[in-house]
């Protein structure tokens, strides 16, 4: 079946029922940019809603339009049947909706009671409305599962948890209605289980779920329904037990969509990078990493599997020179310092190793700064750079849009500044300029966290070919269908150590859990 064949079909719904949201020719510009184009969209009371799309399909405008960030340019909003105008996010909440974005809005140096109740307190006395306030967000726990410790001090939780306080932030506010913006992004696989457990919960009790995702896996298992939108507008919105992941990619993309890695069994060579009784201690003192052993060979890809926070990042620091620690690496047969004054980036790129990191836009872009800019940044002493004693910055421009080209970046604007890309296209940027470098190895921390189903597919598809010239790839990932995916070898952390070794072909995700919980070797 083609895009086009099911492009625009509609799901049912019993006509006498109210929607708890209706859009009704929903348009937003800016400047020659068409965001949203005519969007119309009913979400049902009591269920899971689901809006899919690549980066840059208008998803977050839209909702951001629902909850007053920005004023639709044409269209009207409905709640519960009625007309409803939403100027800014006061209003929004005043109706009865609730947005828990990507990147939560939290005080970090407040408790959680604090946070709960920031903007809206009762009267200037602070004491009555915590009283008020804890006694509320007790009852709010135990009815819909949410235990937070009310004392907790915000930079002291995990994000699963800060993500609970920010469903009770909304909750609190009398929320019937929530928007999650891509609430997984940041999340263990074992967090965003509970997840979805809470919002199966916050369902059953009545609530309507607006759920914003590019993962299909979740919308197949969380929603009810399922819209997609595509370069501004709504292709389609169809009962998500009458369609299927592939459906849904082609809807998304706008043509079929491989949604397994193709490649061919690794041929391992030399061993490039090896790495023996790695120890790292973080500035508080903590040992982070604890005797790693670990080896990485030419023409292959290591999987590094783990819930986050038990070494995978010290373990790319260290390898990248962001982070010093003591043992042996050698890469090429070549030991790396790991404390002196050749332990930094600089060194690390001229001994052929390039790093995508885990965090695109704190440390692998600048975010003001232009795209190509961004190119240049670490290889900007290039001698195809200079000119003189100067940058030559006309070929750099030019070679950065010949890397937009071949990378599909949109806009392939090399002026463009980085916070004006999607997260795919960032993410498409970053790793143009390390890929291109032709590395002996490759450090690659969650390649494609937060990035769309077509722009996944691009990215699997570079890694692989960079495996099939005969390159070493070290590859952090908390998606275990990515590490399972892309890796020909799996190793697993726990605790700052290796707790095993397994061939990707010949294990799966359970026994992968339960490594990654600390059972079994």
């Amino acid at each position: 079946m083609n895009a086009s064949d099911i492009s625009g079909r509609q799901a049912t719904a019993a006509p006498a029922a109210s929607a708890a949201i209706e859009l009704k020719g929903i348009s937003k510009a800016f400047g020659p940019v068409q965001a949203n184009k005519d969007i119309s969209i009913r979400v049902m009371p009591g269920t899971i809603h689901g809006i899919i799309g690549e980066n840059g399909a208008g998803k977050s405008t839209l909702m951001s339009i629902l909850y007053g960030f920005y004023k639709a340019d044409r269209g009207e909003i409905f709640i519960g049947g009625k007309k409803t105008e939403i100027p800014d996010s006061q209003a929004a909440i005043a109706a009865g909706i609730g947005m828990v974005f990507q990147h939560f809005k939290l005080v970090e140096n407040f408790t959680v009671l604090e946070n709960i109740i920031l903007g809206a307190e009762d009267g200037r006395l602070l004491r009555p409305s915590l009283a008020k306030a804890r006694k509320t967000l007790l009852e709010l726990e135990h009815e819909y599962g949410l235990n937070v410790d009310p004392d907790a001090v915000i930079e002291d939780l995990g994000v699963g948890m800060q993500q609970r306080v920010e469903i009770l932030k909304a909750l609190y506010r009398q929320a019937d209605i929530l928007i999650l913006d891509e609430p997984t992004g940041v999340l263990t696989p074992a967090e965003a289980d509970q997840l979805f457990r809470i919002l199966d919960r916050l369902r059953a009790e009545g609530k309507t779920i607006i759920l914003i995702t590019h993962k299909l896996r979740e919308i197949m298992e969380a929603t009810d329904t399922v819209s997609v939108m595509r370069r501004g507008e709504m292709t389609a919105t169809v009962k998500t037990a009458e369609t299927s992941p592939a459906e849904l990619a082609e809807l998304m993309v706008g043509r079929k969509v491989l949604l397994r890695v193709d490649k061919t069994p690794a041929t391992p060579g030399k061993v490039v990078l090896d790495i023996k009784g790695l120890r790292v201690v973080d500035e508080k003192g903590v040992e982070r990493l604890k005797g790693i052993d670990l080896q990485v060979r030419a023409g292959e890809i290591l999987g590094i599997a783990g819930v986050a926070g038990n070494g995978q990042s010290e373990l790319l620091e260290v390898l990248g020179g962001y982070a010093t620690g003591t043992g042996v690496i050698q890469v090429n047969g070549q030991p790396l310092d790991l404390n002196g004054k050749l332990a930094d980036g600089r060194a690390r790129r001229a001994r052929s190793i390039a790093h995508v990191p885990e965090d695109r836009q704190r440390e692998g872009l600048i975010m003001d700064f232009s795209a190509w800019e961004n190119t240049a940044f670490g290889y900007h002493r290039d001698p195809g750079y200079q000119s003189g004693l100067l940058l030559n910055n006309a070929a750099i421009r030019a070679d950065t849009e010949a890397k937009m080209g071949r990378f599909d970046v949109r806009p392939p604007n090399p002026a463009l500044a980085a916070k004006n890309f999607s997260g795919g296209n960032q993410q498409k940027i970053v790793l143009a300029r390390e890929i291109e470098r032709n590395p002996d190895l490759l450090l690659v921390g969650q390649p494609t966290r937060g990035v769309d189903i077509g722009a996944i597919e691009f990215i699997h598809q570079q890694i692989v070919a960079l495996r099939d010239k005969g390159k070493a790839i070290l590859l952090v990932s908390v998606e275990l269908e990515e590490i399972l995916a892309l890796s020909d070898r799996v190793a697993v952390m726990f605790d700052g150590h290796i707790m095993g070794e397994r061939l990707s072909s010949e294990t799966d995700e359970k026994e992968l859990g339960l490594l990654m919980a600390g059972v079994g070797a």
